[in-house]
């Protein structure tokens, strides 16, 4: 018989380095610009207003850091109102835009066919003018001579709105109620497109699986459909909610000094009071406010916590 003879071991293969990345340093280069953006346009003007609101002086003397920090409490203290009537207008106008722009993306995402584009261009139509003319529009839809004020006063809907503080007798400009609408019209298109967007991405058969188990139109709604359009929820309330608590065009064209809201004040201390540390304190505590309300509800808005 014959046998084998063993082969020598071969010597182990000498370790080749990896190739190196090419262009693993791309991606930095193209979010390059956009930091630089975000720290020239929005950290140092913050960093420079925060060293404003610790600040004391006049526009005379000049200004200097003394880390004056009781323009905190003496701006919170003296305007604590405006802000209080900040959160809650914008609140109000939050809610009014969910329940306007929920069924219209619903419509849109499920039921619009053939009219789905025509419909989306009249939802983003009013951002093709200005702002400003958007909010004075409502000026003459709410005079108190127009259709709007007569359909109102016959129905007795502004005796019902005067009871609860909203309106002035048979009156409605001036008065919380028309600061509300015109928030309410100028963000509600920041509402409907994320509601559109989510509620686009949900799966037909889920639907129909829904149907095959004979769940009702309102069990498939309230376990599936809403469900899977949270993310287009928070995201259209917080688009709405943000900017609306900061606005004061809508307060100082719709309104009047009893609805004056944080923004109001924080613009009369920056462009005709000439107050800049107790103007900067108020942004800060606006945005401070702002930010612990936001954290607050995103954390309890999570789906697990509502279905």
């Amino acid at each position: 018989m014959a046998t084998a003879t063993e082969a020598p071991p071969l010597a182990p293969a000498p370790e080749e380095e990896p190739p190196r990345r090419r262009g693993r340093w791309t991606p930095y280069w193209l979010l390059l610009p956009g930091l630089l953006w975000l720290v020239v346009f929005f950290a140092l003007p913050v960093i420079y207003q925060a060293s404003t609101s610790v600040q004391t002086g006049s526009l005379e003397e000049g200004y200097k850091v003394t880390w004056h920090f009781a323009t905190y409490w003496d701006a919170l203290s003296e305007y604590w109102p405006q802000f209080v009537r900040s959160v809650l207008y914008a609140a109000s106008a939050t809610v009014l835009c969910l329940l306007l722009g929920y069924p219209l993306a619903y419509l849109i995402a499920f039921r619009a066919g053939r009219w789905r584009n025509l419909i989306m261009i009249l939802v983003i139509a009013p951002f093709f003018t200005s702002f400003l003319i958007r909010t004075l529009a409502w000026k003459t839809i709410l005079a108190d001579s127009g259709p709007v004020v007569d359909v109102l006063n016959t129905l007795h809907v502004l005796d019902v709105t005067a009871w609860l503080g909203w309106t002035a007798g048979d009156r409605v400009l001036a008065t919380p109620l028309a600061v509300v609408c015109g928030l309410t019209y100028n963000f509600l298109p920041f509402m409907i497109l994320p509601l559109y967007t989510s509620l686009e991405r949900i799966d037909p058969r889920l639907h129909e699986a829904a149907n095959d188990l004979y769940a009702k139109p309102s069990t498939t709604f309230r376990r599936v459909t809403f469900p899977l359009s949270m993310p287009g929820v928070v995201s259209g309330t917080l688009l709405t909610f943000i900017p609306a608590s900061g606005d004061y065009i809508n307060s100082d064209l719709l309104g009047s000094t009893e609805t004056r809201m944080a923004g109001n004040v924080i613009q009369s201390q920056f462009l005709r009071i000439l107050d800049y540390p107790t103007a900067a304190a108020l942004s800060f505590i606006l945005m401070a406010a702002i930010l612990v309300m936001v954290t607050l509800y995103i954390r309890k808005s999570g789906t697990e916590d509502l279905v």
